[in-house]
């Protein structure tokens, strides 16, 4: 089964229009094209979240530096831009006390790291090669 004219990705329709050849049709830009299958492969967020008056929180725990030295990471490995991952800083994830805590879309899979070295691992094994670090997951029951 073919897939509808206005469901192409590489060209836009109106639902409404029947007509292929008509003028509504036109060449997508480049950038909706990745649309389909996600504008990067991978994505992961580091809670960077501080609180105030003592409450546990993941920026206590080093988050800021492991943040950095993973966009240093990505970027060394030549696997940022595009289709390839994204590191970004997140407010609070609400998973304070198993802090500090990461996350990894779009498979959904939460780590806790404490060092570099961890956030190394993850980088190769995770990002990189696409096998998750089991050691480093965070447990399903662990909220703030």
């Amino acid at each position: 089964m073919s897939t509808p004219h206005h469901l192409n990705h590489n060209t836009w329709t109106p639902p409404h229009c029947p007509n292929p050849n008509c003028q509504h049709h036109k060449p997508l830009p480049v950038h909706w094209r990745f649309r389909r299958m996600g504008y990067y492969q991978r994505h992961i967020f580091f809670c960077l979240n501080e609180r105030e008056g003592g409450e546990a929180c993941c920026a206590q725990h080093g988050a800021q530096d492991a943040f950095d030295h993973c966009k240093v990471r990505i970027k060394a490995e030549g696997l940022n831009g595009p289709g390839r991952v994204r590191v970004n800083r997140a407010g609070c994830l609400d998973r304070c006390a198993g802090g500090p805590v990461a996350v990894v879309y779009p498979e959904g899979v939460w780590y806790t790291y404490v060092d570099a070295a961890d956030v190394d691992e993850i980088v190769e094994s995770h990002l990189k090669n696409g096998r998750i670090v089991e050691r480093l997951l965070l447990a399903p029951d662990v909220g703030r």
